[in-house]
């Protein structure tokens, strides 16, 4: 084969290494623009894990980069007063320079051709098999097939500079600095002894406001040794071509055309804070050798790259999308504790948990833990230190819960004219004694044409309330949850099948009119709702009013209403649903109206000593929906008006909605909700793990944790999860007791082997291969 390269960075000469090493016949040609020893930048840095993916890709090569590298354990974060240093990570550093001459070296020794300060383009290999395309960030080949690749392109709004420093480091550390002018973020690696990158980052009103901006290279050195003085201890800062950039999130569509790939950040960027650009265009060239090794003709093997490649790359982008993210927003957790600060800035990503920094650093987990439990304490809760966030106890108002797991409302569409029946008594008391803190109903209508289907549980007449009445009864006299009614209106999503047979689907017969903030149909072929006037208005709320009262003499020990997932109130909140031009749409405040009067109107019927919470979708995940801006400005109107927990949940307005899942992928606007609006939340969504749970709770991200379909199959799910952490006093009803202490006794042998084996399987530490670099640095 013939095989041309362009671009000259370690994902090209990589690539090159490894295609010449296992085919020495193939003639490879890598063409780079700059001379052999420019780079742009200063240090590179890989983890352990990513140090023994080159050892097995190349072990000649891996040898040249441990022997060159400084190798370090620890993070370290400052932030105010406080240092926190969490080992077990595994990290090394190596200059990139040096990084780029080694692997040019190893490139020669197997008959790579080099070419430098040469410009070239695809027409200038007529003869090449394959061109590989890694010309970077900026990559020509990339840009002049635009509409082939169909890039997208991202410009996140924080300002970054590249820097160095002869400051010697022997942890991978951040400095957070606030000043008058705001927040300043370093992110700071030795790279070779004598020898430490620093990237310096902050928000667009702290960089306008510093003047940054019209400085020279050199003056913004100078400014930014004034700012981070402490810190340098001396040591000047180092350029070189040290430019203020926005990070560009960069994906690509397609990554192959024809007989041309894109490799690195050709094709895909991941952000600096988690590290991983430099690994992200090597661990492509592994990638695509591999797909070459598996055999066939190139277009088999680039479409094989491809197919497999793209999956990893795209968890490592979402991992480095939401780090950056964090830093955006880094003045959201400024107020937090030192400790539950630090605790944030390791798990921003998701990447890093509870259980996993447990594992890493004991002690750093337990001193959380601490935290944690003295700010619980501070605010009146009998909390101990000897147990982890989820099951700390929690208040809202009267109302104060074992711990921190929520049974999510989840609509069963099993009653019989709004009646609940035997189905819904088995199915809330068996998560009623399950040993979580708080169990939600599933959406209660206030009258048979608020329902969603003919499935749906009403709250309008006495037999529903005696229903209701004997569920909770149960509850409170055998489980230790408190339990919740959710009321809500189906609005236009109304008078649709039960779930397992078509889900918002309309009712070929036996349907009723709709109604809604404007005449708009769910579906085109769904039926078209009435547009509410005043009369519909005032009916729909006193139908409210009345199932709440209803809901406080069943005995329910907190209210929540149900203004999300395009039913009757989130209509009115979402501009895509209400086109009102009336005093109830437009603005966010006049779609705000109606919703807010419900909620008045219900907080004024509901017992004061009991706590009101309203679910919302954060956004809509369409152009034109919610925006955050909107979100928070909702979130403020309602505790106003006395709500006391946002419950944040997202979409499900429009029908053509392009939701984007992941772990946890709610989270960011609980997160948003209670750091930015100042009220308690609740998260939910593709939370499945009591780890995901403690992570989201020491980090301040939530409040409180719903676990939706993962209480279906597994009702006493949080006993399993107490017996994990060691968690005796988790509420159990007396005939279960045997069950819970055989559990405990099971559960800590299990937790023990877990571990054991997690630590069998960390990948080996690289240190030992980096004497010099570590005297150094010693």
């Amino acid at each position: 084969m013939r095989i041309a390269v362009i671009g000259g960075g370690p994902a090209g000469l990589y690539f090159a290494i490894l295609m010449k090493r296992d085919f020495p016949q193939h003639r490879i040609t890598v063409v780079e623009r700059n001379r052999p020893d420019d780079t742009f930048g200063f240090g590179v840095v890989f983890s352990d894990q990513t140090l023994e993916t080159f050892e097995a890709a190349d072990e000649p090569s891996y040898r040249r980069i441990t022997d060159a590298f400084a190798y370090w354990d620890d993070i370290e974060i400052h932030h105010k007063d406080g240092v926190h240093r969490i080992g077990g990570n595994g990290f090394c550093g190596c200059s990139r320079r040096t990084l780029l001459l080694l692997l040019q070296d190893r490139a020669r020794e197997l008959g790579v051709e080099l070419e430098f300060r040469r410009e070239a383009s695809p027409e200038d290999f007529p003869d090449a098999d394959l061109i590989v395309g890694a010309d970077g960030i900026n990559s020509a080949i990339r840009n002049r097939f635009a509409d082939h690749f169909k890039p997208h392109i991202d410009l996140r709004p924080n300002r970054f500079v590249w820097l160095g420093s002869t400051r010697p480091l022997d942890a991978f550390t951040f400095f957070f600095r606030e000043r008058p002018e705001g927040i300043w973020i370093a992110h700071c690696y030795q790279y070779e002894a004598g020898a430490s990158t620093w990237v310096i980052e902050t928000d667009p009103e702290t960089f306008a406001r510093s003047g940054c901006g019209a400085m020279s290279e050199e003056e913004t050195a100078r400014s930014l040794e004034g700012v981070f003085a402490a810190e340098l201890r001396g040591p000047r800062l180092i350029t070189n071509r040290s430019l203020w950039r926005q990070f560009p999130m960069m994906r690509c569509e397609r990554w192959v055309k024809d007989n041309i790939v894109l490799l690195g950040d050709a094709k895909a960027t991941a952000h600096f804070s988690i590290g991983s650009g430099t690994k992200l265009a090597m661990e492509d060239s592994i990638a695509l050798h591999q797909a070459f090794k598996a055999g066939g003709s190139v277009k088999e093997c680039l479409a094989r790259f491809e197919a497999g490649r793209r999956e990893d790359v795209e968890k490592t982008q979402h991992a480095a999308d939401v780090s950056l993210v964090w830093f955006e927003h880094v003045k959201r957790f400024w107020h937090m504790h030192p400790t539950r600060f630090a605790f944030g800035v390791m798990t921003r990503s998701k990447a890093i948990t509870w259980d996993n920094l447990m594992l890493r650093e004991p002690s750093f987990v337990e001193k959380t833990q601490r935290v944690f439990a003295e700010e619980a304490k501070a605010a009146g809760l009998p909390a101990s230190p000897d147990k982890p966030p989820l099951f700390q106890p929690f208040r809202l108002r009267g109302m104060e819960l074992a711990n921190r797991i929520v049974v999510s409302p989840m609509c069963q569409y099993s009653a019989e004219d709004g009646m609940p029946t035997d189905w819904h008594f088995v199915h809330y008391g068996a998560r009623a004694v399950g040993g979580a803190g708080l169990l939600f109903t599933e959406m209660v209508c206030p009258a048979p044409d608020a329902r969603i289907t003919p499935g749906c549980a009403g709250l309008w007449n006495d037999a529903q309330q005696a229903a209701w009445a004997r569920i909770v009864r149960f509850a409170k006299q055998h489980g230790g949850a408190k339990i919740c009614l959710q009321l809500g209106h189906a609005g236009r999503k109304g008078a649709t099948k039960l779930m397992w047979e078509g889900m918002d689907q309309p009712l070929p017969q036996g349907g009723w009119p709709l109604i809604s903030a404007s005449a708009l149909p769910y579906f085109p072929h769904s039926q078209v709702p009435k547009a509410m006037d005043r009369a519909d208005m005032d009916r729909v709320k006193a139908e409210f009013v009345a199932a709440a009262k209803r809901g406080a003499e069943a005995g329910f020990d907190m209210l929540e209403l149900h203004c999300a997932h395009g039913y009757l109130l989130a209509s009115f909140l979402s501009p895509l649903t209400n086109r009102r031009t009336d005093e109830y749409g437009g603005s966010v405040e006049n779609r705000l109206r109606y919703p807010l009067e419900v909620f008045t109107a219900l907080r004024a019927v509901w017992p004061a000593d009991r706590p009101m919470s309203v679910r919302i979708s954060a956004t809509d995940w369409k152009d034109g929906g919610i925006t955050d801006e909107d979100t928070l400005a909702i979130a403020r109107a309602f505790a106003a008006a006395g709500c006391d927990l946002i419950d944040v949940s997202t979409g499900q307005t429009v029908h053509d909605a392009a939701p984007v899942f992941g772990r946890m992928y709610q989270v960011p606007w609980a997160d948003m909700i209670r750091n930015e609006a100042g009220i308690a939340t609740m998260c939910v969504g593709n939370i499945s793990t009591a780890d995901q749970a403690n992570t989201i709770l020491a980090a301040g991200r939530a409040d409180l944790v719903a676990f939706a379909r993962l209480h279906l199959t597994e009702p006493s799910f949080a006993q399993r999860a107490a017996a994990t952490y060691g968690v005796k006093d988790t509420p159990c009803p007396v005939q279960y007791y045997a069950g819970k202490d055989a559990l405990l006794r099971n559960t800590a042998r299990e937790v023990a082997e877990l571990m054991e084996l997690k630590r069998k399987a960390k990948p080996k530490s690289h240190a030992v291969v980096a004497p010099r670099a570590r005297d150094a640095a010693e």
